[in-house]
């Protein structure tokens, strides 16, 4: 019995020297340097870094620790190498201010970069000035999340992405501000992850960009006057739903492009003040609904080589053209919708037009084929080409018609929020 007893307090007294302890980092603090408190903390320790500027970079994590920063001390990298470098599991950065990154044209320096670094959570943390703010490579199971970016370089050579991952899955972005980057956020082989609730605006290329990466949704995010919109690429089983596409203005500029995709749902999203609201090429069994297009150049370029989509109950409104395309052939199924520019009638009055609308006009189908064109936009010229073609049809494609356009909006605002 005296045995099992004393089997049993050493069994204590190890699970007590082994809890995690608090550790402070500056003034009044144990340590001076984070990165000397990093050296020292055990596995599961918490290190408070307290109010202050701290003139360090290469801050290397390979155990679990958890950092959280007071009033969001400064750490300043001054321009030289990485701030955090993270390469365990577990591991936790809340309410740090991250600044002057190095910058580099070979190596993807970051305010916090992740190697392998599975379960990490970045949260409310500030980023100024950083080459790439956060950058992950092969970790899974990542939360970021209430975190701010900002960047200001002039060139875009001088930046990196403000939220990058690479190899990734089950990845949580939720919720962060990036502005100035290359491009907003970036996933290339990411999978079955979530984007939700981040505003993404004026970085210099994508407000979204995303590669090879499948089955991932995008939630409640506004991309706001960025470079050349949202490009999404060479990916399938992806959901878009009430997302604000707005004021991507240029001349290859869009509110989202997307290209050699298939299986996908884009619903309840608002394409505004775009130069093009959504450019398709080679997208495949896709359905469009419920989304709003107001105010764009054009709000959809449908190329030749998309089939099988569906766009239903979507709504058209004060666009310059509605639809374009560059061929004759159409494979997809466009019904449903709300026109604007429909003049049609309602003679059985049950909210559905009896004869169907044409949303491809004669001159979006000479811009296509020569964009000097649009040099005679307002032209009385144009009018009578595209009421004659409305009269005789020759050159736009039949076949591409809203066979059952509703007389009246639907009420999109309101279900979309």
């Amino acid at each position: 019995m005296k045995i099992n007893l004393y089997i049993i307090f050493l069994i204590c007294l190890g699970m007590a020297s082994g809890h995690a302890q608090q550790i402070s980092v500056g003034l009044n603090g144990q340590y001076k340097s984070i990165k000397q408190a990093v050296e020292k903390a055990n596995a599961g320790d918490t290190i408070i870094i307290n109010p202050g500027i701290y003139h360090e970079n290469n801050i290397i994590i390979q155990k679990p620790l958890t950092i959280i920063g007071k009033d969001y001390p400064i750490i300043d990298a001054g321009g030289v190498g990485e701030i955090f470098t993270l390469a365990a599991k577990n591991i936790t950065l809340k309410g740090l201010f991250l600044k002057n990154s190095g910058m580099s044209s070979v190596d993807d320096l970051a305010g916090i970069k992740c190697l392998d670094a599975h379960q990490v959570r970045i949260v409310d943390n500030k980023f100024d000035d950083t080459f790439f703010a956060i950058h992950l490579s092969n970790t899974n199971g990542a939360l970021i999340r209430g975190n701010r970016l900002k960047a200001s370089a002039a060139h875009e050579y001088q930046l990196g992405n403000g939220i990058h991952l690479w190899k990734c899955k089950n990845a949580r972005i939720i919720d962060n501000e990036i502005k100035g980057h290359r491009d907003g956020i970036y996933f290339e082989f990411v999978t079955n992850s979530t984007i939700k609730q981040n505003l993404s605006d004026g970085n210099m290329r994508y407000g979204l960009h995303f590669m090879f990466s499948h089955e991932n949704e995008y939630i409640d995010n506004t991309f706001r006057n960025n470079g050349a919109g949202v490009a999404v690429m060479y990916s399938h089983s992806m959901k878009m739903h009430r997302n604000n596409f707005e004021d991507n203005w240029g001349t290859s500029s869009y509110g989202l492009l997307l290209k050699d995709m298939r299986d996908c749902e884009i619903s309840g999203n608002k394409f505004k003040k775009n130069t093009i609201g959504i450019y398709m090429e080679g997208t495949s069994r896709t359905q469009f609904h419920n989304n709003i297009f107001r105010e764009n150049g054009w709000a959809i370029k449908l190329m030749a080589s998309c089939d099988d989509n569906v766009f239903l109950k979507n709504n058209f409104i004060a666009n310059t053209f509605d639809i374009s395309t560059n061929g004759k052939l159409v494979l997809n199924t466009i019904d449903g919708n709300y026109w604007d520019k429909y003049q049609g009638y309602d003679l059985n009055k049950d909210g559905i037009g009896d004869i169907p609308f044409h949303p491809v006009n004669m001159f979006s189908f000479i811009v296509e084929r020569v964009p000097a064109a649009m040099l005679i936009w307002r032209s009385f010229l144009v009018q009578m080409l595209d009421k004659a073609e409305k009269v005789i049809p020759a050159i736009t494609p039949e076949n591409l018609k809203d066979n059952y356009p509703t007389m009246k909006p639907y009420d999109l605002d309101r279900k979309n929020k």
